[in-house]
């Protein structure tokens, strides 16, 4: 598990095992140290060029996988009473060189694009289920957050 610049945001290399067949790869385990209790499992799919942003839970820990496409994802420190409050944090996701899984924390804000040429499929396993009353959506150019979509891709 490594740690990233922003407090309670994690990543773990995970394990893609691959044979002529095809690969078997793992996501999460509920013996994996981040673990905590499972929610929801969904997938969430992204065409090339298509911005996803932004996203913000109160309560609900997102645990996302990448195994089809590439992403960048971007997190900012929405927490007031964090070390890393208004940190942002750029991340490039996807097979075969960056799979891994992204542990978000509440109050950690998202958004991501896909920047391949193929579709990028993402898995999250949550912790809680989804409900609206504790998500929060933010316009993709948010006076609130400071980053350019079109000026850093």
């Amino acid at each position: 598990m490594d740690k990233s610049i922003i407090s309670g945001v994690c990543f773990t290399s995970l394990k893609e095992i691959s044979d002529t067949r095809g690969s078997v790869l793992h996501m999460i385990r509920n013996d994996s140290p981040e673990f905590s209790q499972f929610g929801e499992c969904y997938f969430s799919e992204v065409l090339p060029g298509v911005i996803k942003a932004w996203k913000l839970h109160s309560l609900q820990t997102q645990n996302l996988a990448l195994p089809i496409g590439r992403i960048q994802i971007v997190l900012f420190d929405m927490r007031k009473s964090s070390s890393t409050f208004k940190k942002i944090e750029i991340l490039e996701m996807g097979r075969p060189d960056k799979y891994f899984r992204l542990l978000i924390p509440p109050g950690i804000c998202y958004g991501f694009k896909c920047i391949g040429t193929e579709k990028a499929l993402i898995v999250n396993c949550a912790d809680i289920p989804y409900t609206p009353s504790e998500s929060s959506i933010y316009p993709i150019n948010s006076n609130e957050i400071p980053y350019n979509w079109d000026e850093n891709i």
